[in-house]
């Protein structure tokens, strides 16, 4: 084919290319999903084109043109962010926040597990003194006042932080792995996290320092304490998969589903680091109580919000929360 040949044949596609690029650098999301899936098409077809002139014909002209071309189909297409970058905010945009949508009866019945246990201890322990003192005599339990209001400064923030952080996570892949025992490990360990805490309430409250508690677990412990559900949930949902994989066979569920899981633990890790930072920076500083119980209260409200608004949206473009689920719009016509 000669170059006259090659530009008549191809003309049409050039501009129809221009065209769908300059409509989709000044709004891609408005473009329809058919027009989507045309400029990849066409962006890869121009591709092709640009590889055939250069080894065909001697025309800088038209090498530079179709360069050009190319190169902004391709920026508007995969965006001037760097990949990595992209794909942060993408898992953290849509991915985990599918993924908790996706699980919402079993976040629902991972808090029942944790904090019904909870409320129910704390209530008996502190009405019944017989039963507190079957947990700790008075010096035991006075002692583990003053370590627990100790806890918080006895370490340089930066360390305290960095253990604390390890610690949660070792706590939420037990709750995670657990759920393959069919749910019923994931379920025994949140339920002894939920009897741990209520004990710990039932001893402050009992010291008078419940208020001082308030202020030393609501900074880091609402986030972390739904980071916990979260990986809770996953376990749920995994064990769960076993016992009624639904109308999938068993192995494509739980392949599916382990997936899914995967997205729950790295968000529930990005979680855990947040409470480990403020744990570290917050809880134990000399800021106000009122000032680090509205930091905590703040961020926790701020996660929920952003899982029920970014997790809703997510479920709309029909995204379930799977690891390398194929993208919306760009990767529809792949």
């Amino acid at each position: 084919m000669d170059i006259d040949r090659f530009l008549l044949a191809n003309e049409a596609t050039w501009q129809r290319l221009a065209a769908l690029t300059r409509q989709a650098s000044r709004s891609a999301a408005r473009l329809p999903a058919a027009e989507l899936d045309e400029l990849v098409s066409l962006y890869q077809r121009a591709g092709t084109h640009l590889s055939y002139a250069r080894t065909a014909f001697d025309d800088p002209g038209l090498t530079s043109r179709l360069s050009r071309l190319v190169a902004a189909a391709g920026g508007v297409i995969y965006g001037p962010q760097p990949r990595t970058l992209r794909g942060v905010v993408r898992f953290f945009s849509r991915t985990f926040p599918a993924a908790l949508w996706h699980v919402r009866p079993f976040l629902l019945a991972a808090t029942v597990l944790m904090f019904l246990p909870a409320a129910v201890v704390a209530v008996h322990l502190s009405t019944d003194e017989a039963a507190l003192e079957a947990l700790a005599s008075p010096a035991q339990r006075a002692a583990f006042v003053r370590a627990g209001t100790d806890y918080y400064s006895a370490q340089p923030s930066a360390q305290f932080a960095s253990q604390v952080f390890t610690n949660n996570v070792r706590v939420a892949v037990l709750a995670f792995s657990a759920g393959i025992a069919l749910c019923l490990g994931t379920a025994l360990v949140l339920a002894s996290n939920g009897v741990n805490l209520g004990q710990f309430v039932a001893v402050f409250a009992d010291a008078g320092k419940g208020g001082e508690l308030f202020g030393l677990l609501v900074p880091h412990g609402v986030i972390e304490l739904s980071a916990v559900v979260v990986a809770g949930a996953a376990g749920l949902r995994l064990g769960w998969t076993i016992i009624d994989p639904g109308d999938r066979r068993r192995a494509p569920a739980l392949a599916e589903e382990g997936r899914r899981a995967v997205a729950l633990v790295v968000g529930t890790a990005a979680m855990l680091l947040v409470a480990g930072l403020i744990e570290g920076f917050v809880t134990g500083s000399a800021l106000p109580t009122p000032v680090r119980i509205g930091v905590g209260a703040a961020v926790g409200a701020a996660f929920w919000f952003y899982a029920w608004s970014f997790g809703r949206r997510a479920a709309a473009e029909g995204r379930t929360g799977t690891i390398g689920e194929a993208d919306a719009g760009w990767s529809r016509s792949r």
